[in-house]
This record gives C-alpha cells, sequence and structure tokens, in this order.
C-alpha cells in the first residue's frame, strides 16, 4: 500500500472503494495518471520515470464528484508547502543505516524518559524544537542513566504545536520534527549511546474533518466514511473512532504499528488510551464494550511477539485490569505492560498536603505491593507524565508548594516521589525536566528550561545516582532489578515506611529503603532488617551537596544485630532526616 520506488519508476496503491475513478496527480513532475482498478476496492498505478521525492495527491471520483485531492492514507512523508497538503514519493531503503550491534535493555533494567519532541529541546528563535535539537542532547540523557525514551507520538498532526495525540497522517513523520530521515537518525543515534526508543501511537481515533481518513472516497457510510465506524461507536471525546471491525481498517492500524518497529527500528510501542479502544465511553462497562477492539489490541501484540518479541508494547489503560497483560493465549491483550494510574494518584496524594497529620501512609503501602499479575514489571510507574503535568494539573514541585515550588519542602517531597519511582517494582519513567525541577505545567508552548539544569544541579545529580542504584551500576543493588518487595515498617504516627527489595537475596542484591514524610529529623531510627552484619548506606538524600536547603543528617554505614523488628531477625539503627529517604545495602 501506498506508494514505492523501484528500479525505473514508482508504484502507487491505494484502497477507494466508493469510487467511481481514481487518478494520480503527480505535482513534481506534472503529470495525472488514471488508476486501474482491483478487486476490494483497491486502485494500482506503476508509473515509469518517478523516483522518491515526487510530489502527489489522488483525485477521486465518487457519487458523481470529484472530491478535492486526497494524500495517500500510507504516505510516510508530507509536503505541506505553499498551504497544500501533498504526499512525497519515499525511499524506506534510502537511509543508511551502517552496522549495528545494539541490544535494547531488558524491563528489569528499563528506566524510561518520556519526551516531547517540540518541547525538550526548543533552541533561541525557534517556535518548536526538532530531532537534531534532541539528538544533541542525548548524551546528556545517557549520563543521566536513561536507557529508554518514549516519543510522544511523532506522526503528521495538524499545525506546529501540538502534543501528538491529533495525528492527520499515522505513517508520516511530523515534518516539523524533521520527517522520516531525522527520526532514524534520531533512534540511530539512541541506539549508539545505549537508549531504546519507545513510540507513543494514537489508535482510540482519529480525528475529524482535521484528518486525512476523513470521507477519504465520500461520505460513505457517514459521517466519516470508509476509515471509521458510521453508528454510535464512532465518537469519544478527541475524534472518531476507526473501524475496529472492518479487515482493511485494522489492516491499516496493523501496517502502521509494524512500520514504526520495522521501518524505523523502533524498540516498543506505547499504545494511548486503550480503553477507548476497548470500550466506546472508556468505562469498559459490559453494555459499551467493543469486541472487535478488543480483538485488535491481541492482533497487535501477536503480530509484534511473532515479529519482534523483544520489543516492548506498553498500554495506556489506566483501568488496573490484569487482563491488559496477561496472554492473549489465555484471553488477555498481551501487552508486557501498563501504566498504573494509582501510582502517580497516589504518590502524590502522599507528598502534596502542607501538613503532616493529613498523610495517609496505608495507601501508599498498598500501591508500592501493587502487581498487575505476578510480574512485578507489567506496570509503569511515575509521578509526572504529560498528562498529570498538565489538563488542569502541574508539575510535583508546584502542586507541593504552589507559591515556591523551588522551596526546600517542594524539593525534598517531590525528591521523595522519585525515590519512590525508582525504588518500587515495576518499570520506572520520569517526564521531561522533571530530574531538574522543571515547575511549568506541560503545554506544547512552553519549552523545557535547561537552566535549570545548572540552577539545580545537585538535584539532577540526585535523580542520576538514583537511576544508578535502579540499574544496579555498581553490583550493590540488584534488588532493585527483583521481584522481591516486602513492606515491612510502617510508622503512621511519625510518618516513615521502611521497605526491602530482591532479586535472590543476600549481599549486594537486598536492599532497604526506609522513607521519611515528616518534618522531623532522627539522629537514630530502629527498622528491621534481614540479616546481621554491616548495612553500607548507597543514598541518603539529605545530603546538602544535593541542595544547600538540605538538613545534611549524619547518615553513617551501620550494623545490624540478631534482634528481630518488623517481622524481620534482625534490626539497626540509622540516621534519617525530615523529608528524607535513605537507601543501604550489604557488601558481604
Amino acid at each position: 500500500m501506498g506508494s514505492y520506488p523501484g528500479k525505473g519508476g514508482a508504484t502507487f496503491r491505494v484502497w477507494a472503494p466508493n469510487a467511481a475513478q481514481v487518478r494520480l496527480r503527480l505535482r513534481t513532475s506534472a503529470r495525472t495518471v488514471t488508476m486501474t482498478s482491483q478487486p476490494g476496492g483497491y486502485w494500482l498505478a506503476e508509473v515509469p520515470r518517478v523516483g522518491a521525492g515526487e510530489r502527489y495527491q489522488y483525485l477521486i471520483e465518487s457519487a458523481g464528484v470529484e472530491l478535492s485531492p486526497r494524500v495517500d492514507p500510507y504516505a510516510r512523508e508530507i509536503d505541506t508547502a505553499n498551504g497544500e497538503r501533498q504526499a512525497v514519493v519515499y525511499d524506506e531503503t534510502s537511509f543508511a543505516w551502517g552496522a549495528s550491534h545494539y541490544r535494547m535493555p531488558g524491563w528489569t533494567e528499563m528506566v524510561v524518559y518520556e519526551m516531547h519532541l517540540g518541547t525538550f529541546n526548543e533552541l533561541p528563535g525557534q517556535q518548536v524544537g526538532s530531532f537534531v535539537d534532541a539528538i544533541a542532547k542525548l548524551p546528556y540523557l545517557a549520563d543521566l542513566g536513561i536507557n529508554a525514551i518514549e516519543l510522544l507520538p511523532p506522526a503528521q498532526f495538524a499545525g506546529p504545536l501540538s502534543w501528538g495525540y491529533n495525528p492527520t497522517d499515522p505513517f508520516a513523520v511530523e515534518t516539523v520534527y524533521g520527517g522520516p530521515d531525522a527520526l532514524k537518525e534520531f533512534v540511530r543515534s539512541a541506539h549508539e549511546l545505549g537508549i531504546a526508543v519507545i513510540v507513543d501511537v494514537v489508535y482510540n481515533h482519529l480525528g475529524t474533518i482535521d484528518n486525512d481518513l476523513w470521507v477519504f472516497d465520500g461520505n460513505t457510510p457517514p459521517p466519516g466514511g470508509i476509515y471509521f465506524y458510521a453508528d454510535w461507536r464512532t465518537a469519544t471525546g478527541w475524534g472518531s473512532r476507526p473501524d475496529y471491525g472492518r479487515p482493511e481498517v485494522r489492516q491499516y492500524l496493523v501496517d502502521n504499528a509494524l512500520s514504526w518497529l520495522q521501518d524505523y527500528r523502533a524498540d516498543g510501542l506505547r499504545f494511548d488510551a486503550t480503553a477507548w479502544i476497548r470500550s466506546v465511553d472508556g468505562t469498559c462497562a459490559g453494555d459499551q464494550n467493543l469486541p472487535d477492539g478488543w480483538s485488535l489490541l491481541q492482533t497487535f501484540n501477536d503480530q509484534i511477539e511473532r515479529r519482534q518479541p523483544w520489543k516492548i508494547r506498553i498500554a495506556e489503560d489506566m483501568r488496573n485490569e490484569v487482563q491488559i497483560t496477561s496472554p492473549t493465549a489465555s484471553g488477555g491483550a498481551g501487552f508486557n505492560s501498563q501504566w498504573d494510574p494509582d501510582f502517580v494518584r497516589v504518590v502524590r496524594g502522599v507528598l502534596r498536603p502542607v501538613r503532616d497529620e493529613d498523610r495517609d501512609l496505608g495507601p501508599l503501602c498498598d500501591v508500592l505491593q501493587r502487581r498487575y499479575g505476578s510480574d512485578a514489571f507489567n506496570r509503569v510507574v511515575f509521578t509526572e507524565s504529560h498528562d498529570a503535568d498538565s489538563n488542569g494539573g502541574t508539575r510535583l514541585p508546584a502542586e507541593i508548594d504552589t507559591t515556591h515550588p523551588d522551596s526546600a519542602y517542594a524539593k525534598k517531597r517531590s525528591v521523595l516521589g522519585a525515590v519512590l519511582v525508582f525504588t518500587a517494582p515495576g518499570i520506572p519513567m520520569i517526564f521531561q525536566g522533571q530530574e531538574f525541577l522543571e515547575c511549568h505545567w506541560f503545554d506544547a508552548g512552553f519549552p523545557v528550561d535547561w537552566s535549570n539544569a545548572q540552577r539545580f544541579a545537585g538535584i539532577l545529580a540526585l535523580y542520576r545516582d538514583l537511576i544508578r542504584l535502579r540499574r544496579d551500576w555498581f553490583n550493590t543493588t540488584r534488588g532493585l532489578r527483583g521481584e522481591g518487595l516486602q513492606v515491612h515498617h510502617v510508622n503512621d504516627a511519625d510518618k516513615l515506611i521502611g521497605y526491602r527489595r530482591w532479586d535472590e537475596g543476600g549481599p549486594l542484591d537486598d536492599t532497604l529503603m526506609l522513607l521519611n514524610f515528616g518534618n522531623r529529623a532522627f539522629d537514630s531510627y530502629t527498622v528491621g532488617a534481614p540479616r546481621a552484619g554491616l548495612w553500607r548506606v548507597r543514598l541518603n538524600t539529605d545530603w546538602s551537596g544535593y541542595d544547600p536547603s538540605f538538613g545534611d543528617q549524619l547518615c553513617l554505614d551501620t550494623e545490624a544485630v540478631n534482634q528481630p523488628r518488623d517481622g524481620l531477625p534482625c534490626s539497626l539503627d540509622v540516621g534519617i532526616g525530615a523529608y528524607a529517604a535513605v537507601i543501604l545495602s550489604q557488601d558481604n
């Protein structure tokens, strides 16, 4: 489908079952070619002396009317010059990938950085950042310890400013970001630094009149034509829902998903709003279910699993249903992981209150122990995201202290949120700028303020240290990559919790976390430990080296003794600052 250059010319193929005639308008070479009808409503043209770079459109006659020029639904590149949208013949084989020995990280090691291309590294004088601009910051991300980037949707959208969730041409890479070759260069550059690229895809809606699929070959069936449901199932809060039951539309969406993984070598997909794919109103109530949508989700995952099983599929379902990450063989949707909506809600709810007595640690303990099935990494955990930091929300530091988001309270409590993200079971994710206290809510018109990376260099260093512990860079905290979790200490009066993580257990594996959600420091606080012997402090967030306003509470390596505590056989005493966290493990 689409256009493909070959030896001596190019082939064009389009689906337009309601068309009486389809002509191919070649804008660059100033020719018009009548296409040949094929079974199933397809139209074909094989045109000599046409190559990559040719601008073209389809002229469709339907119900006795010639429609305005149509853009190829499978177009890989869009030219918007002179206010007219045209497809561009793109040679998928022309990009020089070069030799690559890249292997993406396993789920247990993955640390995700959610990125919006337009605002991530917008340079002075620009309206929108690009792939080239983002590539310049990849070494920074690699040094931070990031090994996976989740891109907000890079498909072509309407207008220059967008989050990407209003795709107009699902197969084309957004022109203002640089187009298809720029995305490939971004992926290649990321792989050279050991960073995976996960692409956000939008299949719950495909827009209305601003979408090139709308009434593509005429208004049959109404209201949106061949790509959309024609009844009560079409409406969503963002645009019209594709007709998941129509084989050609299903194939179109599956082809699109596979294209990101195969043609652009992306390492995974994050599926937007899957609850709106499997149900009409997103509630997933019985009378709202969309069986066609559920089977489509299974098809996505089965097709990818069969071709490239090492690539991750993440669902933004936000309904806490185990079936989303259950295998398709047992009736599940087949995703590898899904966003945990309760983690962000509960953690921010604990960190937000001004008064310590208003913090309830019970839900926090529950959400730490949340699992979707038996695999701890079936969920993505975060305290900030493009949704959480917009749509009436704001960045976590600004939520903690609306007047002074750079206050000591905002810094220390937002850091506690980061500790939870990187030490809780699951795949950790942070949102662009979170690592240096970006305080402005997310909006496509407000770029990340990179001056904060210098202003809050200590906080950035703290995030770097956390990520390296989470990834076990120093072979001291393997437990943070393991399945084991035990919340063994809860002090709701003083607002402290303690929990341990482990993979196989033992020295350099078992990892203890003690978090203080109260505004009171302790010179010596007693908590349970699984073994006697010396426990080394791997991180103390109260260190003034991270920020001059921090308390610098003395926190030393400590000897655990054989005195049972918190259901564990041993106990230890350790200092901990106000609104601070301590991470410990053993050398031997």
